[in-house]
Parts: C-alpha cells; structure tokens; sequence
C-alpha cells in the first residue's frame, strides 16, 4: 500500500526540511490539502505553495482541491506542479469537465467523495478516474478520528472498481494511524493518506512502515 503523508500536519517553519525526511523515510507520494474557507470552513494555501513544494520534493504532488467550483483553478493547479489532482464530486457541478481537463493534461485525474455522500453517486465515474479518494473524516482539519463507518463504503468501492476500471486506485484520507491502517487496507484501499500520523510522531521511518500494511 502506497502511503501519502499530508504536509498540513508539517511544521511549515520547516517545510522544506520536513519534506526531505518524509522522502527518505519512504513516501511515495506528497498530499497538498489544499482549502477555501468556503467548501470547507478551513483555509490552507494555493498555487504559490504548491510550486514551492515542487521545487523541494521528489516525489509525485498528489493535490486534493477541496475548494467551491475547481474548475475555475484547475490549470493554475496544474501549472504550479501537481501531478496528482482530485476533486470533490460536492464541490461542482462540472465533474465530468474537471476530469477530462486534468486527464488531458497528462496529470492523474481523482474524485474525492465526503463520508455523507453515498458511493453511488460516483459510481459512474469510474472509468475515468484514476483514483478515487474516500474521505473517512469530514474534509477541512487534520487529526480528527477516524469514521469506521466509511469501512464499507471503501469495499463497495474495491467491488466496484473491479467491475468498472481496475486500473482505478482507491485512496483513503482522514484519520489513519498504525494502529488502523490495516483495516483500511482489508476494506480495498491502496493508498493511505496520513497527516498527524506521521507528522506527529518521533520517528517518520517508522510511522510509515507501520502504515504500509499488505492485502490479505
């Protein structure tokens, strides 16, 4: 299983710093929660962020727009360096255009659906997604407690991959630690995204093994 350490539960009077270490202690993606205080109540940063981060990192930017109406900023995202862009099938009523700018940009195209959203919703989508983000928190702060009602949903979504787009990723964000990271991964995922369980520990090296389980 993939792991993404999100860069919101950093210390960012040492990003650059704090990225390097997470690199070498193994991620394979860096996660960009990126907010609008109006989507979400909390308000994080943009583009000027985003191409500060691509000039440190190594690794793939994998962005989460959690912002009202993406449509009107995806090439400003898409300039600034991501390479991995979702979205919320929430935030626009302009999904299947948002999908098709991101893919013909020759980035990764996401969906990203809250945990109040049914999976059904989506389910159309699929093939042309390159990942699916299930949110297992309410999307707009870090560190809050894993929902396990969303355990489900991520294995409708694996059934449902299956039939539609195999090739489809299932990512799971939102309140994952160690301690759970393997019943996230039994459900289908294959990618976690990890904030403070990462961030917050002592030993980055550690906390990302830990969450790197294996599918029975």
């Amino acid at each position: 299983m993939k792991v993404a350490p999100s860069i919101l539960a950093c210390d960012f009077t040492r990003l650059s710093e704090e990225i390097r270490q997470v690199e070498e202690a193994g991620a394979d993606l860096i996660h960009l929660d990126i907010m609008d205080g109006m989507f979400v109540p909390n308000l994080t940063f943009g583009p000027v962020i985003v191409e500060a981060v691509r000039k440190i990192a190594s690794r793939e930017l994998d962005c989460h727009l959690m912002i009202i109406n993406p449509e009107k900023y995806l090439d400003r995202y898409i300039k600034a360096g991501c390479d991995w862009i979702s979205i919320h099938f929430e935030s626009t009523d302009q999904t299947e255009a948002c999908l098709k700018r991101i893919r013909d940009a020759g980035k990764k195209a996401g969906l990203a659906i809250s945990p109040a959203t049914p999976f059904v919703y989506v389910e159309s989508y699929l093939p042309r997604l390159d990942y699916l983000v299930v949110m297992s928190v309410n999307p707009g702060f870090y560190g809050q407690k894993f929902l396990v009602e969303t355990l489900p949903k991520i294995a409708e979504a694996r059934a449902a991959v299956a039939r539609h787009n195999p090739k489809c990723l299932i990512q799971v964000d939102g309140g994952i630690y160690g301690h759970n990271a393997q019943t996230v991964c039994d459900a289908g995922c294959d990618i976690v995204v990890a904030g403070a369980g990462i961030f917050k520990t002592k030993d980055y090296r550690r906390a990302i093994e830990d969450l790197r389980c294996s599918k029975a």
